[in-house]
């Protein structure tokens, strides 16, 4: 049984993270970090404001940490060395060195480490690889992804996200990060990045759209462009081979479309119920770990080389 602490309470932890944990059959949600006791009440007996006093209690095991991007590599670091395996959020932390830095950590202290890219578990997209293996597209060649929404943070629940200081910065660090990992997933190692960011239509202190341009090992060239300032929502994937084309859009719906075959292929109702328990898995039973730190933190290499090729971008501080 793997008694768990989860760290701060927002929407995620709550629709999905703890409802995950109380549904995990050999996963006990022992207690809940928050500055706001009230909000920890409904969910666990064991409510602390402080997260030094959670990591002493013997009895916690893992911790999840979902507090905002500044806090992962702090909070996840001060877990592991007080011998508990951490299920974190993502990105992975507010900049690529802190990133290593959790990784190491993991690696000295004999603990897991794992990042929520829940996505990596996607049935359609466990399928698309295999399928791309086969070579149902022949070689893959390019791939188009692509989320776009409006954000404001009108009703102030998250307005953090508009604070670089807190967030590392907008859709790059929130909505990309999600699926540059996706392409890192599919495609293996990214060796070179490219990018623009801009304020196109919000004078916020975070850039309201990004495009990245990825190469890949094998020759993959990918294409992320992610937007807060679009009235018209989109999440699209498509994969394009030098034999056909491989349709995956929505990213979060289940339709898998390539060159003589389409399946439906859903995702769990609970979308990190998966992540949850395969991080149970790794932990009791040495399964392999879907979205480990140490893979994960290659999307926080592709952000940094992003913003590294923009001229004038300051850094989040390390």
């Amino acid at each position: 049984m793997l008694n768990w602490v989860v760290v701060g309470i927002g929407d995620i932890t709550t629709k999905r993270v703890m409802p995950a944990i109380q549904i995990e059959p050999r996963s006990r949600l022992y207690g809940v970090v928050t500055r706001t006791p009230d909000k920890g009440r409904p969910w666990a007996e064991r409510i602390w404001t402080n997260l030094d006093d959670a990591l002493a209690d013997p009895e916690v095991r893992a911790a999840y940490v979902a507090t905002p991007v500044a806090l992962h590599a702090p909070q996840t670091i001060a877990a592991l060395r007080a011998g508990k395996h951490v299920l974190c959020e993502k990105p992975v932390a507010l900049n690529y060195a802190q990133a290593c830095q959790m990784t190491r950590t993991a690696r000295e202290t004999g603990r897991t480490l794992g990042i929520a890219y829940y996505r990596r578990m996607y049935p359609k997209l466990q399928r698309a690889r295999q399928l791309m293996a086969e070579g149902a597209i022949g070689r893959p060649v390019l791939a188009e992804i692509n989320c776009h929404d409006w954000f404001t943070d009108a009703d102030g629940r998250r307005s953090w996200l508009l604070d670089p200081a807190w967030s590392g910065g907008g859709p790059l660090y929130d909505i990309a990060s999600h699926r540059i990992d996706v392409l890192n997933f599919v495609f293996g190692q990214p060796v070179a990045v490219a990018a623009q960011i801009s304020n196109v239509v919000h004078p916020t202190a975070v850039e309201d759209s990004a495009t990245l341009l990825i190469e890949y090992e094998q020759g993959t060239r990918g294409v992320v462009d992610v937007r807060w300032h679009s009235r018209v929502a989109r999440d699209e994937f498509r994969i394009i081979g030098t034999e056909g084309e491989m349709e995956l859009s929505p990213l979060s719906g289940p339709a898998l479309v390539w060159p003589g075959g389409r399946e439906e292929l859903p995702c769990h109702a609970n979308l990190h119920y998966p992540c949850v328990e395969n991080f149970v898995n790794a932990v009791l039973d040495g399964a392999h770990l879907y979205s480990s730190g140490e893979s994960a933190i290659w999307t926080d290499w592709v952000t940094h080389q992003a913003l590294n090729s923009v001229t004038g971008y300051s850094f989040p501080n390390s």
